[in-house]
C-alpha cells in the first residue's frame, strides 16, 4: 500500500476524474474532488467514504473562474491544505465544425477550460508544493495534443497547449522535488462525446463497433504515474484503445479500418 497522500482532482464528477477518485480512494489516499456539479460530488464523496473508509472532500470549482479557484484553494481547512498530487483533468470539446464553421463561443469555452483552467488551478496549488519542496502534477492531455484531425482544430490546439505547458513546467521546475506528468488518452467512452455534440444518437454512433477505453484504464495510468518511486517521472504517456492507431484512424468491428470521422 503506497503512503497516503492528499490528492486534488478537477473534473471529478464523472468520467476519467471520477475513475481517478475511486482508484485513489481504494489505495487509501485523501481525496479532494472538484467540479461544478456539486450534487454529483457529494454523492460520490459519500459512496467513496462508505466503500473505502477514506477521507473525501467535495469542493465546488469552476476552473474557468480564476478568483473562484484561488478562493477555493485558499479557504481549505488546514488538514487539506497540503496537496501532494494535483490531477488537472477538467476539460471538454465542443462540436466538431471545420474552422470556417466554428462558433467563437465554443472556442472560448474550450480555451478557458482546457488551458486557462489548468493554469489557474496549477497557479493556486503550486506555491504550496514549492514551499514544501514536494509534489506532483498530472495533466490529462489527449492524442489530439499530438496530432490533428478534421474538425478538431481548436480542441486539438488546446491539448497541444497542455503538452507544451507540461513540458515547460518540467523545465521550469527542474531541480525541485516536484514531478510533472502528462497522460494522453485516445478514445475513451465517457460523457465526452455527448457534451461535444449534445446528441445522444451521434455519441452512441461514434462509439459503435469500437472497444473504446474505459475511464478506469486512464485512472490506472494516472495512478501508475502517482505511485512510481520518487526517482521516476513518467513525463508523457499515450494510452490508446487497441483498435485505434492514431487520432485519425480506428478499426470498427466488421469494417475496413478508416478515419475516425468518416
Amino acid at each position: 500500500m503506497p503512503e497516503a497522500k492528499t490528492i486534488l482532482i478537477t473534473g471529478a464528477s464523472s468520467g476519467i476524474g471520477q475513475a481517478c477518485a475511486k482508484q485513489f480512494a481504494a489505495a487509501g489516499h485523501r481525496i479532494i474532488i472538484c467540479a461544478r456539479r456539486i450534487e454529483k460530488l457529494e454523492a460520490l464523496s459519500q459512496a467513496l467514504q462508505t466503500q473505502y473508509g477514506t477521507e473525501v472532500l467535495p469542493l465546488f470549482m469552476d476552473v474557468q473562474d480564476q478568483p473562484g479557484v484561488q478562493k477555493a484553494i485558499d479557504t481549505l481547512d488546514t488538514p487539506w491544505k497540503n496537496i501532494d498530487i494535483l490531477v488537472n483533468n477538467a476539460g471538454l470539446a465542443l462540436s466538431s465544425e471545420t474552422i470556417d464553421q466554428g462558433k467563437i463561443s465554443n472556442w472560448d469555452t474550450m480555451i478557458k477550460t482546457n488551458i486557462n483552467g489548468l493554469l489557474y488551478v496549477t497557479h493556486a496549488i503550486l506555491p504550496g508544493m514549492l514551499a514544501r519542496n514536494s509534489g506532483q502534477i498530472i495533466n490529462i492531455g489527449s492524442i489530439a495534443g499530438h496530432e490533428a484531425y478534421m474538425g478538431g482544430n481548436v480542441y486539438s490546439a488546446t491539448k497541444h497547449a497542455v503538452k507544451a505547458i507540461s513540458k515547460s513546467m518540467r523545465i521550469d521546475l527542474m531541480g525541485k522535488n516536484i514531478r510533472i506528468c502528462e497522460v494522453s488518452p485516445g478514445m475513451v467512452k465517457t460523457e465526452f462525446s455527448l457534451v461535444r455534440w449534445k446528441d445522444q444518437e451521434k455519441s452512441d454512433q461514434f462509439y459503435a463497433q469500437i472497444q473504446a477505453l474505459k475511464p478506469e484504464d486512464i485512472a490506472d495510468a494516472v495512478c501508475y504515474c502517482a505511485h512510481a518511486p520518487n526517482r521516476v517521472t513518467i513525463e508523457e504517456m499515450i494510452v490508446m484503445p487497441s483498435c485505434q492507431a492514431s487520432a485519425n484512424h480506428v478499426a470498427k468491428s466488421g469494417e475496413k479500418a478508416k478515419s475516425v470521422f468518416d
